[in-house]
């Protein structure tokens, strides 16, 4: 073979084998992404959560308070 060839022959490899690890190098961060995703979605899920149960406690305190004031505002 030919020095020019051979040169040839090792550049394309190489830039195969470049390409080849590029790829998988992006699927791993790919994956580790969407996993990110994943765990933000859950931890917003639970962030709603906690609120939503402290608006909920809120509104039956409130409720309790009104329903107070009318019953004492019936007795007398």
């Amino acid at each position: 073979m030919s020095t020019l060839a051979k040169s040839v022959l090792f550049g394309a490899c190489t830039f195969s084998l470049g390409i080849i690890g590029y790829v998988h190098y992006r699927q791993y961060y790919d994956r580790q992404q969407m996993h990110e995703g994943v765990i933000k979605d859950v931890e917003r899920r639970q962030k709603r959560k906690a609120e939503n149960v402290y608006n909920l406690q809120k509104q039956i305190e409130l409720t309790k308070e009104i329903r107070n004031k009318q019953d004492s505002g019936n007795v007398t």
